[in-house]
C-alpha cells in the first residue's frame, strides 16, 4: 500500500540466520557476505550485540540539497567498545544488489553511549554474534526517489 504518508507490505519471517563475526572482521562488509552466502536479500537484522574496535558511523545532518538533509561526515571512535545494540534491514536494489542499512548503539568504558548509521571500517573486537530474519511475502526493496535525490527503503509486495 502506498500513500501520502507511507509505503507498505505485508510478509512473514520464513527463516532465521545466527551468525557470529570474528576479530577483525569488517562489520558491514560481514553482515552483508553472510546474506549473500545465504541468500538473503529481503531481511531484517533482529539482533546485534558484542565488541568493537575503533568504530565507524555516521549521523544525519542539515545539507544543501533537495532533502534539506544527509549523512554527515563519518565519525570515529578509538579504543574497545561495547556494541549494546544494532538493528537493521537487509534489502536489494532495482538490480538485485544487496543492500543493508544498520544502526548501532556503542558504549565505551565510562557507559557514555555513542550511535549512528554503520559505515565499512568498524571492525570486531572479540565478537559481534546476529540474528537475522529473512523475509518472505514482500520486498524490500530500494528505489530512487527524485523528491529527495536519494535511494531509499520501498517495501512492495511480492
Amino acid at each position: 500500500m502506498m500513500n501520502d504518508t507511507m509505503e507498505t507490505a505485508v510478509g512473514g519471517l520464513s527463516r532465521i540466520l545466527a551468525v557470529r563475526l570474528k576479530p577483525g572482521t569488517d562489520v558491514l562488509l560481514g553482515l552483508e557476505e553472510a546474506c549473500k552466502a545465504n541468500g538473503i536479500n529481503n531481511g531484517v537484522i533482529i539482533s546485534a550485540i558484542g565488541s568493537l574496535k575503533d568504530p565507524h558511523f555516521c549521523n544525519p545532518v542539515e545539507m544543501d540539497n533537495k532533502a534539506g538533509y544527509g549523512y554527515g561526515e563519518t565519525l570515529h571512535l578509538t579504543g574497545p567498545l561495547e556494541l549494546t545494540s544494532a538493528a537493521g534491514i537487509i534489502c536489494h536494489d532495482e538490480e538485485g544488489n544487496t543492500n543493508l542499512h544498520v544502526h548501532m548503539t556503542v558504549t565505551d568504558r565510562h557507559g557514555n553511549a555513542h550511535g549512528g548509521h554503520l559505515v565499512e571500517g568498524t571492525k570486531v573486537l572479540l565478537t559481534v554474534d546476529v540474528i537475522i530474519g529473512e523475509i518472505s511475502g514482500l520486498v524490500m526493496g530500494r528505489k530512487f526517489y527524485d523528491d529527495l535525490g536519494y535511494a531509499l527503503f520501498a517495501p512492495r509486495q511480492a
